[in-house]
């Protein structure tokens, strides 16, 4: 098994053929700075001082021509050909609490949330361990490449549930909607991801999700209702959609203990249309987050999820209110 050293440490771990660099780092422990884990955001880029490397992808649009001519890869695509030297900066806060896991997912059923989303149960064969806010790499059989995929419940049910939206030609989403059947497996990696619940913190939570953003929503409204640390928190929930046909959250939120109360949930149109009967806030999240809260945003702790080009306009426009940026919290996907 290939042996990776980290320049100017004493730092090695062993990474399978098949395995990348990144994933082998988190569950020997070790933190390297990432965010998409499928070759988009360029957050895990090293440079390679010995050794050889292949990435699964073979143009992640990371990558750059200009990062192949310094030597630079990208480290959750990068699998190893044999022992390697990497420089690259370790850092503790991105190192799992739950050491990822690759291990396979039996269906154990799917749940219709929406005209184009549904949620889908998987029996798991491992550990079913993580934070809030996560989300594991998903296999289906048959598709190239894994998908990333957050979980919308809590630990504890030996199941990992994701809320998918169906994507029109998608080669994942067509076989998990349209050939996947109870009992079939999948193969699935996790968890991952850093914009899990803070409970630690002292502020008042906002969440934010757009489309099929709203699996780890989900999943943090739920524990930060269940969080004793938390107890004396408000906690608002935005859900951005296209049309009203769209909104699906209410149903899931109604079960929570201070629905109403301390849990108060907005839905949010940005493309409302005549005869549709909508008269509740409309525009693109960013601009209903400012319109709705304003200078209360900078006493938030905000976490949200959804389409790239709402994670970037939310980004700008937390920047621009004030916001720190250690208390946004986002995986970026593309």
């Amino acid at each position: 098994m290939p042996k990776i050293a980290v320049a100017g440490t004493d730092q090695t771990f062993a990474c399978e053929i098949d395995d990348t660099i990144l994933r082998a780092a988190l569950r020997c422990g070790l933190g390297i700075a990432y965010s998409c884990n499928s070759g988009c955001c360029g957050n895990c880029r090293f440079e390679l001082e010995d050794g050889a490397v292949e990435h699964a992808r073979a143009d992640p649009p990371a990558w750059s021509e200009r990062e192949r001519k310094r030597n630079r890869w990208l480290a959750c695509q990068s699998r190893p050909l044999g022992d390697c030297r990497i420089k690259v900066r370790l850092d503790p806060a991105y190192a799992s609490t739950h050491r990822p896991v690759r291990m396979s997912g039996r269906l154990a059923g799917v749940t219709r949330l929406s005209h184009d989303i549904s949620e889908f149960a998987f029996a798991l064969s491992g550990p079913d361990r993580f934070r809030a806010g996560q989300y594991a790499l998903l296999t289906p059989p048959g598709v190239d490449g894994a998908r990333a995929y957050s979980m919308c419940n809590l630990p504890g049910e030996s199941l990992w549930r994701f809320q998918i939206r169906n994507v029109p030609g998608g080669a994942a989403t067509g076989i998990l909607f349209d050939a996947l059947r109870t009992g079939d497996k999948v193969a699935l990696d996790g968890p991952y991801g850093t914009a899990y619940l803070r409970e630690d913190s002292d502020r008042d939570l906002l969440l934010i999700a757009g489309g099929s953003g709203l699996s780890p929503m989900i999943s943090i409204v739920m524990a930060a209702v269940a969080s004793k640390p938390l107890a004396a928190r408000r906690i608002d929930f935005l859900y951005a959609c296209r049309t009203p046909r769209d909104a699906c959250a209410e149903t899931l939120l109604r079960e929570l203990p201070g629905y109403g109360a301390r849990l108060q949930y907005t839905v949010v149109i940005s493309e409302p249309r005549a005869g549709d009967g909508w008269n509740g806030p409309t525009g693109m999240a960013h601009e209903a987050v400012q319109a709705l809260f304003g200078d209360r945003l900078k006493e938030r702790e905000i976490y949200f999820a959804g389409p790239a080009g709402m994670g970037a306009a939310l980004q700008k426009a937390m920047h621009e209110a004030g916001v720190a940026r250690e208390r946004l919290h986002f995986d970026e996907f593309y």
